[in-house]
């Protein structure tokens, strides 16, 4: 029989890693209401112009890594990439756009990419996003920075640092990106082979590569903050001005363009301290033409996603102490075939009453469902046998202390609700 597992570049999450899902969706849920977002669910795979149009033709999401198929009837679909391009679709498509503007959404949602697997890069990949839409203000871009950031110090991470730039509008850019290859034309034989591609399809990608000779050129090229027309200018001095007001330390990094065509003036990331191709936790931008592109009217938007793999690694690698998943913390133990319907029964009135429990394993001894607790980090046990079936009791054992007391069973939901601290985790 051939042993089944699971695909490359996917993982399965299993029970004891899931505190750390769990921490993580639970603190993004929380912020995103404090911020006043609305959760947003779209479609696990779109119609695939919406990317081709929308992330761009030349990018490596579209060129490489999509996961493009023809259904039965001839449509070619996509599995979502990224979650920007189908949030504006829903936008377009539902006449967001006489709601009150701007609209606050965000999402928790599952990312595809056919690329090569390594640590904190799966090709099934989780995301939480978060975009504004409807508003072109530096004031909007500031609270979408905030919100990043406050979500990763509330998660627990430190040592962050936030990468800022502006890459112009339709006005500037194109004066820069001809600046950009007069720079890098007498340079062209020195580029790695996907760089030549890009100094035809996508210049701005120059400045991107994490080829070490790529990245020497491109530590030296032109800057986008110098070339920017004057609303451009004014809209990231102004940016600069909140940010410093906010408290958030930033460092202008000219280097910084994403690698999506749809960004427009403000482009950020967060890092930790760990360097590598790998380091960037989360980021976004502007992408005041995105929804005009995709068939709906000029409106300016901007969002940020992070991913949560990633996220994940560095909790670890920061020995961040996530919650607890919040199980069963009381074992129900039992002694003879009549203590076990009567296990039962208990098991039955606490889980009706609210409180987490499991029943000790058929036919196993006293000592070993104790053991059974222990292995289960479990907080008490409570103990069915013949003489507390003829006395209608039970005994509680608080496994911490290794106290125990017997109280009668109609006064055990009550009894334990009142240590209710000492049993949820």
């Amino acid at each position: 029989m051939p042993v089944f597992k699971a695909p490359r570049g996917t993982r399965d999450i299993l029970p004891e890693e899931a505190c750390y899902w769990d921490w993580v969706t639970s603190v993004s849920k929380n912020l995103c209401r404090n911020y006043g977002y609305g959760r947003i669910e779209t479609p696990m795979f779109e119609a695939t112009g919406l990317f081709s149009r929308g992330v761009g033709e030349g990018t490596d999401i579209v060129e490489k890594e999509m996961y493009t198929f023809e259904d039965r009837g001839g449509s070619s679909l996509t599995l979502r990439p990224e979650g920007t391009a189908p949030v504006c679709r829903a936008y377009i498509e539902h006449g967001m756009a006489s709601l009150p503007q701007p609209v606050r959404v965000y999402y928790l949602a599952p990312a595809f990419r056919y690329e090569r697997p390594q640590a904190g890069r799966m090709r099934q990949h989780h995301q939480f996003g978060c975009e504004v839409i409807g508003d072109a203000s530096a004031l909007i871009d500031a609270e979408v920075i905030s919100l990043a950031w406050q979500f990763f110090e509330k998660l627990g991470l430190r040592k962050l640092t936030l990468k800022l730039n502006s890459i112009g509008c339709d006005k500037c850019r194109p004066g820069y990106i001809e600046t950009l290859k007069a720079y890098y034309e007498p340079r062209i034989e020195k580029l790695c082979d996907d760089c030549a591609v890009r100094m035809k399809k996508n210049p701005l990608r120059l400045l991107d590569c994490k080829e070490s000779a790529c990245q020497y050129m491109a530590d030296n090229a032109p800057r986008s903050a110098d070339c920017l027309c004057p609303e451009c200018l004014e809209h990231f001095n102004s940016l600069k001005g909140y940010l410093d007001l906010a408290g958030l330390e930033y460092d202008v990094t000219h280097r910084l363009v994403r690698g999506l065509d749809y960004y427009t003036r403000t482009v950020f990331e967060i890092q930790p301290e760990s360097t590598g191709s790998q380091s960037t936790i989360g980021g976004g931008g502007r992408y005041d033409r995105l929804i005009e592109q995709i068939g709906g009217r000029p409106t300016p938007a901007i969002g940020f996603a992070a991913g949560i793999e990633r996220i994940i690694l560095n909790l670890k690698d920061q020995n961040v102490c996530v919650p607890g998943t919040g199980s069963a913390r009381i074992l129900i133990a039992h002694t003879g075939e009549e203590a076990r319907s009567e296990a039962f029964s208990v098991y039955s009135a606490l889980q009706c009453s609210g409180i987490g429990a499991i029943i000790g394993a058929e036919g196993k001894s006293l000592k070993a469902q104790l053991r059974q607790a222990n292995n289960l980090d479990m907080k008490m046990v409570v103990i069915i046998g013949p003489e507390e079936m003829e006395e209608e009791a039970v005994v509680v054992r608080d496994l911490e202390t290794g106290t125990q007391k017997k109280i009668d069973r109609r006064l055990l939901a009550d009894a334990l609700s009142a240590f209710r601290i000492n049993i949820s985790g």
